[in-house]
């Protein structure tokens, strides 16, 4: 059976996943399958499998059925709700027997994507804590995050920030970019003259090569200055835009309620890019 061959071992636990062909009737095929397996395992391993069938015909191939199936009860629970979680709304549960769960996923192994989030949800859910309390290895906290971030970073003052923002010599372009929720600007006010883009945007909005990219983020010495309510957000979101190559960018140290204390205007050049816009609109005529 290919799925006993598929099979590899996560944390003593045999796990796989395949795709099948199945005609007709994928709840009675899905069970044979899930009967055959343990058989197969019983009293020798714990196993954890995910077998999904597939279609022959173009039309029938918009959704599949999908079985998770394993000896412990727990496991199979636990890849059931993150293969929820990863799907999200293309998936609907038919059947939750504890070690059987059945459920039907549209468009399922249209994408490379579909397998490979399979094999991650199995693979994670084997995974035991002897110590739920305690991080397992490899966890960093928050503040371990934070930190490895500002390592990174030349984090600058507002009084920096806006001395940058209002010199029309730097040597790059440049621009203000306020991550908060519209709930804490309506709160304690903006900057007039930064860009806002939410958080959950940031990486797209910003990489170059993103087709969801702002028209401002088409080149890599963009200098990207975060401003958050307080600092902490804004120096893990510098760093994610690092990561992306955009290797000037930094975040303001106390964020927007330090730029505010230091008795800054609450207002920037918006001019800080569009200078080096018109520049190189007029080089592309020379």
């Amino acid at each position: 059976m290919r799925a006993l061959r598929k099979a590899e071992e996560a944390n003593g636990t045999k796990i796989s996943v395949v795709f099948t062909l199945s005609k007709n009737d994928d709840d009675k095929f899905l069970r044979s399958v899930a009967s055959h397996i343990k058989l197969t395992f019983m009293l020798r391993q714990d196993y954890l499998f995910a077998v999904a069938t597939t279609r022959t015909s173009a039309s029938a191939a918009d959704s599949a059925a999908l079985i998770i199936c394993g000896s412990v009860r727990r496991m199979v629970q636990q890849a059931a709700m993150l293969t929820s979680s990863k799907f999200a709304s293309r998936v609907t549960e038919l059947y939750n027997e504890g070690t059987r769960w059945i459920g039907v996923i549209s468009e399922l192994g249209s994408t490379p994507f579909d397998e490979a989030a399979l094999w991650d949800v199995l693979r994670k859910s084997t995974q035991t804590l002897s110590h739920p309390s305690q991080p397992p290895a490899g966890a960093r906290s928050a503040a371990h995050m934070l930190a490895d971030a500002r390592a990174r970073l030349e984090r600058i003052s507002p009084s920096e920030a806006y001395a940058e923002l209002s010199d029309p010599t730097t040597p790059m372009p440049i621009v203000l970019v306020d991550i908060r929720p519209d709930r804490y600007r309506s709160r304690w006010g903006g900057i007039s003259g930064a860009l806002v883009v939410d958080r959950a945007e940031l990486e797209w909005a910003f990489d170059p090569q993103s087709d969801r990219r702002l028209e401002v983020a088409s080149r890599y010495d963009l200098r990207v200055i975060v401003l958050d309510q307080d600092g902490t957000a804004s120096s893990l979101a510098a760093a994610a835009l690092q990561d992306l190559g955009l290797l000037h960018a930094t975040d303001v140290i106390g964020g927007f309620a330090a730029w505010i204390d230091s008795g800054l205007p609450k207002a920037v050049q918006p001019s800080a890019f569009s200078r080096w816009q018109d520049e190189d609109d007029e080089s592309s005529y020379e």
